[in-house]
């Protein structure tokens, strides 16, 4: 018998999608996020400022504030990352044309030296994909797709449940407090 992927025999669409839910997705982001933390250090850079160099890498130049709402970190928090990503010659920082206040986070290499610490793993996924044929392929990145839309819609839920839960338990605490004035 044919072994599969996750090393068995012929498996149900439930037992599969329970499979991947379950243990393989979480098996796959834990690699993940330990690769990167890895990254992040070989580059002497911390996980938090990688992660936020390749977020202006995906969407391009962008504000500072913009980069607060998709991370969730403080206004604080991400001016220390700029200033080490800015330190490091990463990023560059631009006066915004429309608000002289505000600027705007560029990029500031064509090619970062994070091309050359992942291009190995790029390489081996690139091979490990040539086995699969063109429609495995397309269900493969409909699949990555959908799921990173997923993941980023349900940290912003978090972040807006954890926000709220977190003035709700205070409130409650205010409430009860004995120092409460009357």
């Amino acid at each position: 018998m044919r072994r599969n992927a996750t090393g068995s025999g012929r498996k149900s669409k439930q037992e599969l999608a329970g499979e991947i839910v379950g243990r393989l997705a979480r098996r796959h982001s834990t690699a993940v996020v330990l690769f990167h933390h890895a990254v992040a250090e070989r580059l002497g850079l911390g996980p938090t400022d990688h992660k936020c160099l390749d977020l202006l890498r995906e969407r391009g130049a962008m504000a500072g504030s913009d980069l607060c709402a998709i991370t969730g970190l403080t206004s604080g928090a991400i001016t220390g990352v700029v200033a080490r990503l800015e330190r490091a010659g990463y990023l560059r920082r631009e006066p915004n044309p429309r608000d002289g206040r505000k600027q705007i986070l560029h990029l500031a290499l064509e090619r970062s030296p994070i091309q050359d610490v992942i291009d190995p793993l790029r390489k081996d996924v690139a091979a490990l994909l040539e086995q699969f044929d063109t429609h495995q392929l397309t269900a493969i990145a409909e699949f990555l797709a959908r799921a990173t839309d997923l993941i980023y819609r349900h940290a912003a839920l978090l972040r807006g449940e954890t926000i709220s839960d977190l003035g709700r338990t205070r409130v409650a605490e205010r409430a009860s407090s004995p120092h409460r004035s009357k």
